[in-house]
């Protein structure tokens, strides 16, 4: 499913125009990434939590020469996925 077809999907099981939904689509989505990006965790209770880790600086390869290179410290998103979401997902009842 692409942005286009989850905009359709929403517009229908809400009944709201196509616009309305994107517009809402992406205001969420937008509020989703700049609380995770100011470091707060995003918990959307039976579907899913969205904060953001650090990755170490470290030393890799390059694959095609081999050389040693020194990869940067960096921020990463990470999604975790609520029980209610898995067991949806794995088709298990309550």
């Amino acid at each position: 499913m692409n942005k286009a077809e989850l905009v359709a999907a929403i517009a229908d099981e809400s009944e709201l125009s196509k616009a309305k939904a994107e517009h809402a689509l992406n205001a969420t989505l937008e509020t989703i990434k700049k609380a995770v990006t100011k470091g707060d965790n995003v918990q959307l209770i039976g579907f899913g939590t969205f904060s953001s880790g650090k990755r170490a600086a470290r030393v890799g390869r390059n694959p095609k020469t081999g050389e040693a290179i020194k990869i940067a410290a960096s921020k990463t998103v990470k999604f975790s996925a609520g029980k209610a979401f898995k067991d949806s997902v794995n088709k298990r009842k309550k």
